[in-house]
Parts: C-alpha cells; structure tokens; sequence
C-alpha cells in the first residue's frame, strides 16, 4: 500500500502545485488523485474520506467544466470574493454536515476518529464548491482542513498522506495571499 500512497501523494503534489497556479489543469490531477485515495482511505479506515474522495472526484469533472464555461482555460483566471451571506451559508453547510458526517460515522462505522474524519470531511466539501467557483477564501479552510488531516493520518500511520497534508496546510497560506493578490490587483 506504501507505493499507491506514495503515486497518490505525488499525484497531489502536482494538483496542488496546479491550484496554486489556478490552473485549469488541476481539474485532470483532481480526477486521477482520487483514485488512490479511495483506495488508501478504505484500507486506513477513514470512511469519510474515502466517500469525500468520491466527492472530489465528480467535483473536479464538475470544476473543470465551469473553468472552461467560464472561459477560464483560455487565459488568466478572475478570483472571486464570498459574500457576507455566501460566508454564512457556507457555514451554516460546513456545521450542518459535520453534525450528519459524525451521526453516520458513530452509528455505521467503526472509525478511529469520527470527529475528526466528520470535520476534515464537512469543511472540505464546501472548500470544494468553493474551489469549482473560483472564491479566494477557499484556501482559508483548505488550511484548516490539511492541517488536522495531517495530524490525523500521521496518528494512524498514513506517513507519506501525513506529510502530503502538511506540506498542502503550508501552501494553503500561501495560495490564499496569492489567489487575495491577484484578487485585489485584477
């Protein structure tokens, strides 16, 4: 399993090199790296995420065809700002998932950490929608949600994912104040 985690991280490296870069070619990394970690998650037992790399595997087809509706592949890619009220529902989204994520994972799984895989899970799926529509403020909580999947996988023995993740929490500060740049200068 040391090797499929190790092509999946190296496959993740380039996506996130790709979203730093917005990209449009993170959306065709984003459909291969869930392929492994669909994979790597059943085995770890980490139910959530395995179902979120589902989640992004149509969410990066889904991504990638509003990137190029947009006119995104043919040139430089406009940032974009949430609203006060998108700001709230993505929140209200983010806690109202968590609150189902965890039910599902204490009552029909055997997870070693259904809150924290219920967490990482929830903020994830909104960070996604977030990304498909290009909102500057999705890397906020890419930075939490790298973070405590690092901490996670690190716990569970996930090495090469743990250090994929630390290194995805360190580049999440830096893609926000590149994607806030840009936004401010475009």
């Amino acid at each position: 399993m040391v090797v499929i985690e190790i092509i999946g991280a190296l496959v993740g490296l380039a996506y996130l090199r790709l979203e730093y870069r917005a990209s449009i070619w993170l959306w065709p990394a984003g459909v291969v790296m869930p392929l492994f970690y669909i994979y790597i998650f059943f085995v770890g037992k980490f139910y959530a995420g395995m179902w979120i790399y589902v989640y992004y595997l149509f969410a990066s087809l889904y991504g990638w065809m509003r990137w190029r509706k947009d006119g995104v592949a043919g040139g430089e890619v406009r940032m974009l700002s949430l609203s006060r009220r998108l700001w709230w529902l993505s929140a209200v989204a983010a806690a109202g998932l968590f609150g189902l994520i965890a039910w599902v994972l204490y009552t029909f799984t055997d997870s070693p950490a259904p809150l924290g895989d219920a967490f990482t899970t929830a903020l994830s799926i909104v960070a996604m929608w977030m990304l498909a529509h290009r909102y500057m403020e999705q890397w906020l909580l890419w930075i939490g949600v790298n973070a405590v999947s690092s901490g996670l996988y690190l716990w569970r023995g996930l090495y090469p994912t743990a250090c994929l993740f630390a290194i995805y929490a360190v580049v999440s500060v830096f893609g926000y104040l590149k994607w806030r740049n840009r936004f401010r200068t475009q």
